[in-house]
């Protein structure tokens, strides 16, 4: 669980933050901008959703119009032939009349009683939804894998200021034996200066290794999306216990793990469902659909008398011919769903071979741990027989300083296995799709 371990009082108060492996990952995944932007996008295929819902609800329009219009009676189509003796009723080249002054106030309803293709479209649009919704898992785990990473650098760095602080202390310690011993007249000027420079580069090792740690805090906190500023914790710290008791797991589990909840895995399903039903969504669109149209309203000269009006009918839309267009839609939605299931296969395949890598990689490492665990032993050992030897004054500091050195190094080494048996961790996870539940 994230804590807080100092509440924000004042604007130049830090809050700082405790925060494990796990933790990292779950926060990343629910606020990152990665995160955050796969779930606006899932948003917005649920918005297209009810608008296409829409073409299978009533569709209600009012309107008030107060027109005028005149008329050429020549273009009304009818013959008015005079009595004898009388002039025509209209001029038979045509006249205007008018204008006639109206006054209309209508409702309309119409509404799609039976709509293949609309309904194709609807459940087209719920399968893009589901699809985003998948998509939208998938982009929060790599926030999750990103964010992980990052905590892995950061307890890196971690490690490595530490061992530069021993570094510091050890060369410290020798300098005040070597000024000891040369003041006691039983050692010589070569050591002091031996003992200053070494401690001089232990200072600028260790200046180096804090500016590094800095750093991978502040793309920690990057990948999380927290402000710059915020002082973060880490509960988890590199070590060897974990990968001693931890079993490597069986790669057939692993391998139908990922299978069934790999995010990628399953967002790629949901876009091979999602093109399928885009195909019959066109193929519907052949059926032939039946619609009702009414509108029902007053009209008249003016408002002093209105009279009731009204309209209705039903109708039967048969699809006929149009150019091929449609079966060119069918065409290409058809090669959609083959790319879709070609990519499916292929995030199966991708998933294969990350599973059986990250299980390559973490009994690597656990093996690279054990190796790097051992020459740093030796190496303590051989740096306590050469203080001993120095101390006794029956050596120079040469050999303490070159198994400082070598203690160096092997701290370096061991840090290093210890971020890669880690990063094979998060790998792993990754792989199988399980970086959010990672401890």
């Amino acid at each position: 669980m994230i804590a807080l371990f100092s509440p924000r009082l004042s604007a130049q108060d830090t809050t700082v933050i405790s925060l494990s492996l796990g933790d990292a990952g779950r926060l990343a995944a629910q606020q990152s901008a990665l995160a955050q932007g796969g779930r606006l996008r899932a948003d917005e295929a649920q918005a297209r959703v009810r608008e296409r819902r829409a073409d299978l609800l009533p569709n209600v329009s009012s309107y008030v119009q107060e027109a005028g219009r005149t008329f050429n009676t020549s273009t009304l189509g009818i013959d008015f032939p005079a009595t004898p003796g009388n002039p025509p009723l209209f001029d038979p080249q045509g006249q205007v009349l008018g204008p006639i002054n109206t006054i209309d106030i209508r409702g309309r309803v119409q509404q799609n009683l039976l709509d293949f293709g609309a309904l194709g479209r609807v459940h087209s649009a719920q399968a893009d939804a589901r699809a985003s919704s998948a998509d939208a898992q998938s982009t929060a785990e790599q926030a999750a894998t990103t964010a992980t990473m990052a905590y892995v650098r950061a307890m890196r760095a971690d490690a490595d200021l530490h061992a530069r602080q021993a570094d510091t202390l050890l060369a410290t310690d020798l300098l005040g034996i070597a000024q000891a011993q040369l003041k006691a007249g039983t050692g010589v000027g070569l050591d002091v200066t031996r003992a200053r420079a070494q401690l001089a580069a232990t200072r600028s090792s260790l200046i180096a290794s804090r500016n590094g740690r800095d750093h991978a805090h502040l793309d920690l906190l990057r990948a999380l999306s927290l402000p710059v500023g915020t002082g973060i914790v880490l509960t988890d710290s590199l070590s060897t216990v974990a990968a001693a008791t931890e079993p490597i797991p069986d790669e057939a589990v692993l391998l139908s793990q990922a299978l069934k909840s790999r995010p990628d895995i399953l967002a790629q399903q949901a876009r091979v469902r999602a093109a399928q039903q885009g195909l019959s969504a066109i193929k519907a669109e052949r059926l032939p659909t039946l619609g009702l149209v009414a509108d029902d309203g007053v009209i008249g000269k003016n408002g002093a008398k209105l009279l009731n009006t009204y309209t209705w009918g039903l109708q039967v839309t048969i699809p006929m011919f149009d150019g091929f267009k449609r079966e060119a839609r069918v065409q290409e939605q058809q090669s959609m769903v083959k790319e879709a299931q070609l990519r499916e296969h292929d995030v199966e395949q991708q998933a294969e071979s990350d599973v059986r890598g990250a299980v390559l990689d973490l009994a690597a490492a656990r093996e690279q741990l054990d190796a790097a665990s051992e020459r740093l032993r030796l190496a303590e050992q051989e740096l306590t027989q050469a203080r001993d030897r120095f101390n006794a004054g029956v050596a120079g500091n040469a050999d303490v300083v070159n198994a400082s050195l070598a203690l160096t190094a092997s701290r370096t080494l061991v840090n290093d296995a210890e971020t890669g048996y880690q990063l094979a961790r998060v790998s792993l996870a990754r792989a199988v799709g399980s970086v959010t539940t990672l401890r």
